[in-house]
C-alpha cells in the first residue's frame, strides 16, 4: 500500500506561503486544495508528473476519512473501484488534485487582494458540502415521559429561547435508578432530530456506555478507550487559536492552574517549573510546521529543570511521566494527524480503567474545548431556536464538579452564545452546592432520581422551589422508584413535576 506522495515543487512553495498567512497546517490547505480541484476540475484534472516538492504521509492526508474520499472520488469519477496507486502514490488521483487545486488557491489568494480571510469565505462558498452545512435553529422536542398523576407528556424544548435561559442539564440518582438510560436516550434523539449535526464529547467514568454497541452505532459515536490496547485520544491540550508570546504565556500558566486544582500536592514552585516547562516547549517548536508541542516534550524539559536545580522526582515530575508514557495524547510522530476541532466530532472518551489521572484528562480536554470555543462565532439563532453545536457530557459529575475547573465554569457561563452545553450525571444535588462556583444557577434543567441523604436546601436551590415544598421532597425523593423523576414544574405554576422517565433500550 503507497503511503506517501511528492507533491511538485510549486505545490510545497505555495502550501508553505498560504501556511504562514492562514496558520493552518500545511495537510489541511492541501485538503483544501484537493477539495477546491476536485469540485471545479472533477475528472477532467491535468496529470501531475513532477516530484520535487514535499513528502505527504497517506495517514497525515487522509486522517480518519478514507472511506469518506474514496467515495467521494468514486462518485466524481464514475468508478466503483480504485486502485491503490491510483488512490494515493506519485502517479494518483489525489496528488492530480492536490497539485492543481495548489495553483487554484494561489490564484484565488490573489483576487482576494491577499487576503487569508476573504480567501477562505471564498473557498468555503465555492466547496461547501452542503448535507453537512449547520443547521440553523433547529429545534428539538424530546419526549421525556409521563407524569405520574397527570398523565399528561413531559417534552422538553431545549434550545428554545423564549422559554429558556439556557440547556445546560443536570440528571441525579444514585446507581442503578434509570439515569444514565435516561442520559441515553436524550442524547440519542438529539443526534437523530438534528440529522447528526449536534455532536457530543462524553466522559464515560465507569466504561458501561462505551460498552453499549447499539447507542454507539445509532449516535455515530467515535469510542476512545484509553490505555486499553494502544488507543490513544488523537487530541493535542497544546493546540491553541494563536501562538503569540502573549497567549503562549497565559496558556502556561493556566495548565499549570490546571495541574495544581486537581492535585493538591503540586504547590508554587512546581506550578512555575511547570509554565516554565510549557513555555520553552513552544519556543522549540516556535518554527516548525506544528507549533504546539506534546506531553513527552514538555516532560523531557521539566527533567532538565529539575536535574539542573538538584530536585528530587515529584507529583509533578510522576503527573507529567504518566500523561506521556501512557500515551494518552496525541504525540509529534504519530501517523494520525490530531483532531483539528473538537466541536465537530462525536466522542466518547472511555477512562474507566485509568489508574489515575482520570480527571487531568477530563480537565485537559475540556480546556481544549473552552479554547475552540473562545474564538467561535455566535451560534445562530431562527425562529427562537438557537442551534446546539455540540454538548459536553460529564459521567459521575461528583468526581469533577468539587475541582475548581475555570475553563468548565467558562464553558457553563459562555456557552450559551456559542451553542456550546454540558450535560452532567451524577448522584445527588447535593453535588452541586459548591463555595466557589453556583452551578445550580445556570443550570436550567435539572431531573432528580431516587437519592439518599439529600438536603433541602440543594432541592431549593437546583428546582427554584420554596422551603417548605423542598423539606417534603427530601422524603419523597428517598422514596422515588427507579424510573421515577422529579423535576421543574411542566406548568409553571406547579413548583415540581413527577414522571416516569422514558429509557433508550425502550425507544430504540
Amino acid at each position: 500500500m503507497a503511503d506517501r506522495l511528492y507533491t511538485t515543487k510549486e505545490t510545497d512553495e505555495i502550501l508553505s506561503a498560504l501556511r504562514l498567512e492562514t496558520r493552518l497546517e500545511k495537510y489541511i490547505i492541501a485538503r483544501m486544495a484537493f477539495s477546491l480541484s476536485i469540485v471545479e476540475d472533477g475528472k477532467n484534472v491535468p496529470s501531475s508528473t513532477e516530484f520535487s516538492g514535499s513528502e505527504m504521509k497517506r495517514p497525515t492526508f487522509i486522517g480518519q476519512d478514507e472511506l469518506f474520499i474514496k467515495t467521494l472520488i468514486s462518485q466524481v469519477y464514475g468508478i466503483s473501484d480504485i486502485s491503490e496507486e491510483s488512490f494515493y502514490s506519485n502517479k494518483s488521483i489525489i496528488k492530480n488534485h492536490i497539485d492543481n487545486g495548489a495553483k487554484k488557491l494561489r490564484k484565488l489568494f490573489e483576487e482576494s487582494g491577499n487576503s487569508a480571510d476573504l480567501m477562505l469565505k471564498k473557498l468555503v462558498e465555492k466547496v461547501e458540502f452542503k448535507g453537512r452545512k449547520e443547521i440553523i435553529g433547529k429545534g428539538f422536542q424530546i419526549f421525556l415521559g409521563r407524569e405520574i398523576l397527570k398523565r399528561n407528556d413531559v417534552v422538553m424544548e431545549l434550545n428554545n429561547t423564549l422559554i429558556h435561559a439556557n440547556s445546560h442539564i443536570a440528571i441525579m440518582g444514585k446507581p442503578g435508578v434509570g439515569k444514565t438510560q435516561f442520559l441515553l436516550k436524550i442524547l440519542a434523539d438529539i443526534r437523530i432530530q438534528s440529522n447528526f449535526q449536534t455532536n457530543f464529547i462524553y466522559f464515560d467514568y465507569k466504561g458501561d456506555v462505551a460498552d453499549n454497541e447499539k447507542f454507539c452505532n445509532l449516535a455515530k459515536v467515535q469510542v476512545y478507550s484509553l490505555m486499553q490496547g494502544e488507543q490513544t485520544l488523537p487530541i493535542n491540550p497544546f493546540v491553541l487559536p494563536d501562538y503569540d508570546e502573549q497567549s503562549i504565556n497565559l496558556s502556561a500558566r493556566e495548565k499549570a492552574e490546571s495541574f495544581a486544582s486537581i492535585n493538591s500536592k503540586i504547590g508554587v514552585v512546581q506550578k512555575g517549573k511547570l509554565a516554565d516547562s510549557i513555555k520553552t516547549a513552544y519556543n522549540n517548536r516556535a518554527d516548525s510546521e506544528l507549533p504546539y508541542p506534546d506531553f513527552k516534550e514538555v516532560y523531557d524539559i521539566a527533567r532538565i529543570l529539575y536535574e539542573q536545580d538538584g530536585k528530587k522526582d515529584d507529583s509533578l515530575i510522576e503527573a507529567l511521566s504518566d500523561l506521556s508514557g501512557f500515551n494518552i495524547f496525541w504525540e509529534h510522530g504519530s501517523e494520525v494527524p490530531p483532531i483539528e476541532k473538537l466541536s465537530d466530532r462525536t466522542l466518547l472518551i472511555d477512562l474507566h480503567v485509568m489508574p489515575v489521572l482520570k480527571e487531568l484528562a477530563a480537565y485537559l480536554v475540556i480546556e481544549r474545548l473552552y479554547k475552540e470555543m473562545s474564538v467561535m462565532p455566535d451560534s445562530p439563532v431562527s425562529d427562537n431556536k438557537r442551534t446546539i453545536r455540540t454538548i459536553l457530557v460529564i459521567d459521575e459529575a461528583h468526581n469533577y464538579l468539587g475541582q475548581k475547573n475555570i475553563f468548565l465554569q467558562r464553558i457553563i457561563r459562555e456557552g450559551r452564545s456559542k451553542g456550546i452545553v454540558v450535560f452532567f450525571a451524577s448522584q445527588s444535588p447535593n453535588d452541586y452546592q459548591q463555595k466557589f462556583f453556583n452551578f445550580n444557577e445556570l443550570l436550567e434543567f435539572a431531573y432528580i432520581f431516587q437519592c439518599d441523604g439529600v438536603s433541602a436546601s440543594s432541592i431549593q436551590d437546583i428546582l427554584g422551589c420554596n422551603p417548605k415544598t423542598a423539606k417534603e421532597l427530601q422524603t419523597e425523593i428517598a422514596r422515588l422508584e427507579p424510573w421515577q423523576v422529579i423535576s421543574r414544574g411542566v406548568d409553571k405554576k406547579d413548583e415540581f413535576a413527577k414522571f416516569t422517565a422514558e429509557a433508550f433500550y425502550k425507544n430504540y
